[in-house]
């Protein structure tokens, strides 16, 4: 059987990183693709030698020719976050980014799956979308999972529970505005609010797990293990066609803007979009993410 083709565009920290994930979860071909073709090489022999003690992946260097006809394209090309920097003040370089990459990518494959995870994610998610020419549940953002696997990790420890076995998310836009929507979460079949936590609690692990990106720049200048095994996760989501509700950037139509929202992904991609029934306090926040983005998006496309 011919193995699945993904092509990372971008051998920076993530995209070189989610590489080397991809090599321990999946049996593919990666294509790792950069501007940089001295560097991406550096990359490829290095991940060579990675792959050597695996029975899976294969790695090679490539151009934006092979993401054309690729299984799955994954974005992780941009400048990086700088330390005291936010997600949205990086819009508009990689918009231009962004938009040149998929400029050069066309025509595409009609049935290629992208990811998208150069940040601000919800915007340029949207972008891609809009211009890449597939149907938008081809095309999502990383949005809030990572976040979310924080937040249950934090949960986890205070209960003494495994994480799988907590069901909260890392809901909105994946930025400042992102929130918990407490009143949906779970510990098994039981709604956390029937466990022993104060709310002051639970905001503060909520913080955490909206800081702790800031907080790893702030010391080692970019963050990648934990997005390049989020984007393995997604990767092993579709081509395993596992069916796994996954906290993603996706497109809410009725709000015209993509927001993290829990997702059914498989084989063909987002397959259904699980929206939570929020209180009137959670449906203020989302209305709060919404604006944002809506508001960032209008913006930069009015200026490029």
């Amino acid at each position: 059987m011919q193995k699945p083709v993904i092509a990372i565009i971008g051998a920076g920290a993530v995209g070189s990183t989610a590489a080397y994930a991809l090599m321990y979860t999946l049996s593919a071909e990666i294509v790792l693709i950069d501007l940089n073709e001295h560097k991406c090489n550096g990359e490829v022999q290095d991940l060579e030698d990675a792959g050597s003690m695996s029975d899976g992946s294969t790695i090679r260097a490539g151009t934006i020719g092979d993401a054309r006809q690729a299984d799955i394209v994954v974005i992780t090309a941009g400048i990086a976050q700088k330390p005291g920097q936010t997600r949205l003040e990086l819009l508009k370089t990689n918009y231009e980014i962004v938009g040149s990459i998929m400029q050069s990518m066309h025509p595409i494959k009609k049935s290629t799956i992208i990811i998208v995870v150069t940040n601000p994610v919800d915007i340029l998610t949207r972008y891609v979308q809009e211009i890449s020419g597939l149907p938008n549940n081809q095309v999502f953002g990383s949005g809030t999972f990572l976040d979310t696997q924080r937040l249950r990790c934090s949960l986890a420890e205070h209960f003494s529970i495994n994480p799988s076995s907590i069901h909260a998310y890392v809901l909105g836009e994946h930025g400042d505005t992102q929130f918990v929507p407490w009143s949906t979460a779970m510990i098994g079949t039981a709604p956390l609010c029937s466990f022993s936590i104060d709310e002051q609690a639970l905001a503060a692990m909520a913080h955490k797990a909206q800081r702790k990106a800031y907080e790893i720049i702030s010391c080692k200048g970019f963050t990648s293990f934990g997005i390049a095994s989020a984007v393995a996760t997604y990767c092993e989501a579709i081509i395993g066609d596992t069916k796994r509700v996954i906290p993603l950037s996706c497109f809410i139509e009725e709000l015209s803007v993509c927001l993290s929202m829990p997702a059914v992904l498989g084989l063909r991609g987002i397959e259904q979009i699980v929206r939570p029934p929020f209180n009137a306090q959670e449906q203020e926040k989302l209305c709060a993410s919404v604006q944002v983005v809506r508001e960032q998006y209008a913006e930069v496309t009015q200026k490029i």
